[in-house]
C-alpha cells in the first residue's frame, strides 16, 4: 500500500470511529517486578527488569516506614504516589488497591484508550503486608504469585513459571534483601522474563537513617537503563554495594545490606 493510499485509509478510519477502541501499544508496557521485606532489619526492597529503556524511571516507589509499591502494564504511574499516600493515611495494601482502582477516571493516554482494566500494581506496608491487582486487560501473560513477605507480578511475560521463579528464588536465598531481589529476577529471567527480552532493571532499598551519609532513608536505589544483560549488571551493583556496606553499621542499621551485625 503506497503513502497516498495508506493516508487515505487512515482518514477513513477516523472518520468512522474505528480507532476509537485501539489498544494499547504492548511494546510500552512489559516488565516483571518484586516487592520484598526483611523483618530481620526491617528493610523494604523492589526490582524490576523489563524489555523498554530506564523501567525504574516510573515503577519503584519507596518511603521509609511506610511501604513501597511498583506500578506496571497499562501503567498510570500516579499510583505509586498514591499508594504511599494512603499508607501513611494508615489505609491496608488491600484497601489501597481498591480506593486506588476505584478512584482512577481512566483519561486515556495522549488522546488514546490506556484502560485502567490493563493495569497492573502492587503495594506493600512497612511490615511486609501486601496486595496486589492484575486487571484482566493486561497483555497476557500476565498475573501475580505470592509469598511470604514477597510478591512477584508481571505482564507480556513468557509465562507463569517467571513469577513462580521469582518467589521461589527470593525465598530460598540467603544473605541481604538486595540480593534476594537480584537472584528473584534471575529466577524470573530463567524461567522466561519478559517474552520481548531484556533492556533495563532497577533496585530500590528503604530503611530510615539507613543510607550512606546524614538523613538518608535510601540504602540503595540502582538503575541499569541500557544493557543487553541488565540483571547480570544489577547484580555486580548490588555485590559491590554489599562488599562495601560496612559504612552502614550504623545505631538501628544492624545486618542492613550486609553491614556488620
Amino acid at each position: 500500500m503506497d503513502r497516498k493510499v495508506r493516508s487515505l485509509a487512515l482518514a477513513a478510519a477516523l472518520s468512522a470511529g474505528v480507532l476509537l477502541h485501539a489498544q494499547p501499544d504492548p511494546d510500552g508496557t512489559g516488565t516483571f517486578s518484586i516487592l520484598g521485606y526483611d523483618p530481620a532489619t526491617g528493610e523494604l526492597g523492589a526490582a524490576v527488569q523489563s524489555r523498554v529503556f530506564s523501567v525504574g524511571n516510573g515503577v519503584l516507589w519507596g518511603e521509609a516506614d511506610t511501604g513501597i509499591a511498583a506500578t506496571q502494564a497499562i501503567v498510570d504511574v500516579g499510583y505509586g504516589p498514591k499508594a504511599l499516600a494512603l499508607l501513611r493515611a494508615g489505609l491496608t495494601p488491600e484497601a489501597i488497591v481498591k480506593a486506588i482502582l476505584d478512584s482512577d477516571a481512566d483519561p486515556g493516554y495522549a488522546g488514546q484508550p490506556w484502560p485502567k482494566a490493563g493495569r497492573q500494581f502492587a503495594v506493600m506496608d512497612a511490615k511486609g503486608n501486601y496486595a496486589a491487582h492484575t486487571g484482566p486487560q493486561a497483555t497476557e501473560w500476565a498475573g501475580h504469585k505470592s509469598g511470604k513477605f514477597c510478591t512477584a507480578q508481571g505482564n507480556i511475560l513468557a509465562g507463569e513459571a517467571v513469577v513462580t521463579n521469582m518467589v521461589k528464588a527470593f525465598e530460598e536465598t540467603q544473605g541481604p534483601l538486595s540480593l534476594r531481589l537480584v537472584a528473584a529476577l534471575e529466577g524470573g529471567q530463567a524461567g522466561g522474563g519478559d517474552k520481548r527480552g531484556q533492556q533495563s532493571a532497577a533496585l530500590l532499598i528503604v530503611k530510615k537513617n539507613c543510607g550512606v551519609w546524614l538523613h538518608n532513608d535510601t540504602v540503595l536505589r540502582l538503575q541499569v537503563d541500557d544493557n543487553p544483560e541488565p540483571i547480570k549488571e544489577l547484580r555486580r551493583l548490588v555485590e559491590r554495594s554489599v562488599a562495601g556496606s560496612s559504612r552502614r553499621a550504623q545505631p538501628g542499621c544492624a545486618g542492613v545490606n550486609g553491614a556488620p551485625k
